[in-house]
């Protein structure tokens, strides 16, 4: 199976921006109306898109739900939103707002039964693991903090609570356009099997490099900062849809 690329918007004060590292003042603003670029993405065959509200990742609650809900009523891609979602009415919010699934990093960390909760309630569907990590070890509000959890036992340890989907995003490769954590993704395969959609992010900026990622078993690609600088083209990405 072909890796699935999946593009980003990641959002600041209702803008499409990127960062590089996870690192706010680093922000620079690619476009102004998300809609206009979820629009061009599905031009291109795109079936799905990765949402980061990144004013909530750092103020631990949902804030962008308006654009969500702009995007999800106006374009037929399947959306996963992440970003601020750390309590029930936050989780309740974006599913209203029209999101498909939800992803959770800080509160899997901070309160993992409430994230265990939300697997029974809402389905491991619809539910996906934020695994955001720097040099192995999870990191949490919108990056801003380490833990001291690694990321293998800590994917392990919910995949034992029936999570089927799992976004592994390595920091340092972040918004560098130097290439994915290939050695990350391959460690990670190799400890916990295949039974699991791993979704690589970070660093990802040709085909080569989505093609890598098929190599090793990952299900999907997050592409960012490759697509706003165009070393992965528009066409690029209509062309792998189409073969």
């Amino acid at each position: 199976m072909k890796t699935q690329i999946i593009p980003a918007i990641d959002l600041i004060e209702g803008k499409c921006v990127r960062l590089t590292k996870g690192a706010y003042e680093s922000a620079k603003i690619y476009d102004n109306q998300p809609l206009d670029v979820a629009l061009r993405f599905q031009d291109l065959g795109v079936t799905h898109l990765h949402v980061v509200d990144l004013d909530g990742a750092r103020e631990k609650r949902v804030i962008n739900h308006k654009v969500l809900e702009l995007l999800a009523s106006r374009t037929q891609l399947h959306i996963d939103f992440g970003g601020g979602i750390q309590s029930d009415a936050d989780i309740e919010i974006a599913f209203k707002s029209g999101a498909e699934k939800v992803t959770g990093g800080s509160v899997a960390v901070n309160d993992p039964e409430l994230f265990e909760r939300w697997i029974d309630k809402y389905t491991p569907e619809r539910i996906i693991l934020g695994a955001d990590s720097k040099d192995e070890y999870i990191a949490v509000s919108g990056w801003q903090e380490q833990s001291t959890l690694f990321i293998e036992p800590f994917i392990r340890h919910f995949l034992q609570k029936k999570i089927t989907t799992v976004i592994a995003t390595d920091i340092a490769k972040d918004g560098m356009l130097q290439g994915p954590s290939i050695e990350l993704y391959a460690k990670l395969i190799q400890a916990l099997g295949t039974d699991w959609n791993l979704i690589a992010s970070g660093g990802v900026r040709s085909l080569s490099d989505i093609e890598q990622l098929s190599a090793l078993g990952c299900y999907g690609a997050i592409v960012g900062k490759a697509i706003y600088e165009h070393t992965l083209s528009l066409e690029d990405i209509k062309k792998y849809h189409l073969t």
